[in-house]
């Protein structure tokens, strides 16, 4: 009996709901009078903004005239590896400098493409950036890795050119010690 009357109040419930009464029409009507007076405190501006943002997706990193590099930025550019730098799991990162102004790059893989700009890092380590896609290019000594900062991951990891390659095989000969590690005993002449 009890499983019959839970049966019928599943049946029942969704029509129960969809039966109540509608708000009156007195109600509605002041709501939609204020909404459709503008308001006297907001000018109306000629464009939204979320065009204005379209807009500036759109536009190449590298036609931005606000951008603009030091000396410092051109010479950091000149250590940053181009061409195809093979990943793991069998990704690739194609490097491309811009044809239009020194300094900066094209970075693609096989599903994103970024252009980007050298950052000054405080590690040393060389960094691109494109902000408008969210992207970042680091380069360190041993490998490299593309991440999105929109998405908070790698895009790709591991990657090394021919000299970090060598790099990495030389760190794994010789490992730079730790500084938590204790120093080796100093051995008197």
């Amino acid at each position: 009996m009890k499983s019959v009357l839970a049966a019928v109040m599943l049946f029942i419930a969704p029509a129960l709901v969809l039966a109540q009464p509608a708000a009156s029409t007195a109600e509605i009507k002041p709501a939609k009078a204020a909404a459709a007076r503008p308001s006297a405190s907001k000018p109306r501006v000629g464009v939204r903004r979320s065009a204005l943002k379209v807009v500036e997706e759109v536009t190449p990193i590298d036609d931005d005239v606000n951008v603009t590099l030091s000396e410092a930025d051109l010479e950091l550019a000149k250590r940053v590896f181009v061409g195809v730098i093979p990943c793991e799991l069998g990704a690739n990162v194609e490097i491309t400098p811009s044809d239009k102004r020194p300094g900066f790059f094209l970075v693609q893989t096989k599903t994103a493409r970024f252009r980007m700009h050298p950052v000054e890092s405080r590690t040393g380590a060389i960094r691109l950036e494109d902000p408008k896609a969210g992207a970042m290019w680091l380069q360190l000594g041993n490998k490299s890795m593309l991440m999105s900062q929109k998405l908070g991951q790698r895009l790709a990891d591991e990657c090394m050119s021919p000299d970090q390659v060598t790099m990495a095989a030389m760190l794994k000969k010789n490992p730079v010690p730790s500084i938590l590690d204790e120093p080796k005993p100093v051995v008197g002449k």
